[in-house]
């Protein structure tokens, strides 16, 4: 179990947060791949607890993840558990089985970047696009201030609550956040 802590931020310009990150030597580990992301749910029960249990298939690979109620302050905080799995749609029969019942799905293109000591990713999403920065606190926000990225800037949403809010700005009848349903 690791404890995550991150932040989001709104990517007006791809091409120059890609070439900020080059200044300060970061390597892209990941080229741009599409991930699509499956949370589960019995009734309600994982995200009245404010847990997440996801199955996500990034390029090739799968893997299950479980995230724990997260602490939000200026960094988004919360424990992750997170493993590879060799069938993610033979994991989705087995929480079928269980209870569990997609509820929600998103995708995005992501690309990772690291310095050795975290990571930027670059996630190009039917809702826009957007960075996280995840790693140490004072961590984050030093490379926060490297990409000119203020403190008020900061996103600690979900993206599903991302995803709602742009729903309800947009008066929007899909029900999942990706390109066929939002139109991207």
């Amino acid at each position: 179990m690791a404890n995550e802590v991150e932040i989001k931020f709104a990517i007006r310009d791809l091409e120059d947060i890609k070439k900020r990150l080059r200044e300060l030597s970061f390597r892209e580990e990941t080229p741009r791949a599409h991930e699509m992301n499956t949370l589960y749910d019995r009734g309600e029960e994982m995200r009245k607890r404010g847990e997440v249990l996801r199955i996500r298939k990034y390029g090739d690979k799968w893997t299950v993840t479980h995230k724990a109620k997260s602490q939000n302050a200026r960094h988004k905080a919360r424990v992750e558990t997170e493993t590879v799995v060799a069938d993610g749609k033979a994991l989705e029969t087995v929480f079928q089985a269980m209870g569990f019942e997609p509820s929600f799905q998103y995708e995005k293109f992501r690309s990772e970047w690291s310095d050795g000591k975290g990571h930027v990713v670059l996630d190009e999403t039917p809702i826009g696009v957007l960075g996280e920065i995840e790693g140490p606190p004072e961590w984050i926000d030093r490379v926060a201030g490297e990409l000119r990225i203020g403190q008020g800037e900061y996103i600690t949403n979900s993206y599903a609550e991302l995803f709602r809010d742009w729903v309800a700005r947009n008066h929007s009848h899909a029900r999942n956040m990706t390109f066929s349903e939002v139109g991207s």
